[in-house]
């Protein structure tokens, strides 16, 4: 069976410039608002297992705050070490607004 769009949180729960982090299916998600546009992570830094959504966003970077390892929350990808490894994004979509997210049935 293929994935499919489960609603979040309300795209207000989510202000620009930040990061929250919600449970969804067993997995915790940190979304992040960068300029309106809706990104969302693991909330699992790959370096240590650190709470990235308990990080600072800065612009389209999140930090992760036990070590400082940086990823681009748009794509996963690392900006800073010690992380070595992207962190899993998920697509997702604002449905009369309300955040969304593809996951896995």
């Amino acid at each position: 069976m293929g994935k499919e769009f489960v609603t979040v949180a309300p795209a207000s729960e989510i202000p620009s410039g930040s990061a929250r982090v919600f449970e969804v299916r067993g997995v915790s998600l940190a979304l992040c608002n960068v300029e309106g546009g809706i990104y969302a992570i693991d909330n699992i830094c790959t370096h240590d297992d650190g709470p990235l959504g308990n990080g600072r966003l800065q612009g389209c970077e999140i930090e992760c705050p036990r070590h400082g390892a940086r990823f681009d929350v748009r794509d996963g990808s690392v900006k800073r070490m010690p992380a070595a490894f992207p962190v899993r994004t998920y697509r997702t979509r604002i449905q009369d607004g309300k955040v969304q997210v593809e996951l896995e049935p």
